[in-house]
């Protein structure tokens, strides 16, 4: 897939979140199926999180033409290049453990969730444009896949907004 396609891939997924949201209170969103879950709003607030704070950072990071700003961060793991390969996660449920640095805050409105949502929208629409000019060399490590460069973090946000359409599935049976 390339970057246009992965673009459109990824609209459709976020507008898809958009769109669900509509169908829910705020306290719906936060309702949590158990102890050690997230509610439908953190999962949003993860996606929005992880992509602003960590993807689109990086593809910044990557872009940069200046050598003595990027440092290159090495090869993908084999989990990382399995990723690549294959073009998304395979749909298996995936827990880290609970920590203050990853487990997302409850959202404060359904309207903090949109707002975020659009901001991501903007952002990937605004990069996409520039990944041709990317510098391969440039990567930064992600922490399970290894060295990314900007081409693979761009993909990394459609394959993880389309991975937790599962996860979303599942919140919305246990309301």
């Amino acid at each position: 897939m390339n970057t246009t396609e992965a673009l459109a891939h990824f609209e459709e997924s976020a507008n898809y979140y958009l769109q669900e949201l509509n169908g829910y209170s705020i306290e719906q969103l936060v309702s949590q199926p158990g102890e050690n879950e997230w509610s439908m709003g953190q999962m949003i607030q993860h996606l929005i999180n992880s992509s602003i704070n960590m993807s689109l950072r990086n593809i910044d990071y990557c872009l940069t033409q200046d050598d003595n700003s990027v440092v290159s961060t090495g090869e993908k793991t084999e989990a990382g290049q399995a990723l690549m390969d294959q073009g998304g996660f395979p749909p298996i449920r995936i827990q880290v453990p609970a920590s203050p640095q990853y487990t997302p805050g409850q959202p404060e409105s359904k309207e903090q969730l949109v707002q975020g949502l659009n901001t991501v929208i903007s952002r990937m629409k605004e990069v996409e444009s520039t990944l041709e000019q990317a510098p391969l060399h440039n990567t930064i490590a992600h922490p399970r896949f290894g060295g990314l460069n900007a081409k693979e973090w761009f993909m990394l946000v459609e394959m993880h907004f389309r991975h937790h359409l599962l996860q979303w599935d599942r919140l919305k049976q246990s309301l």
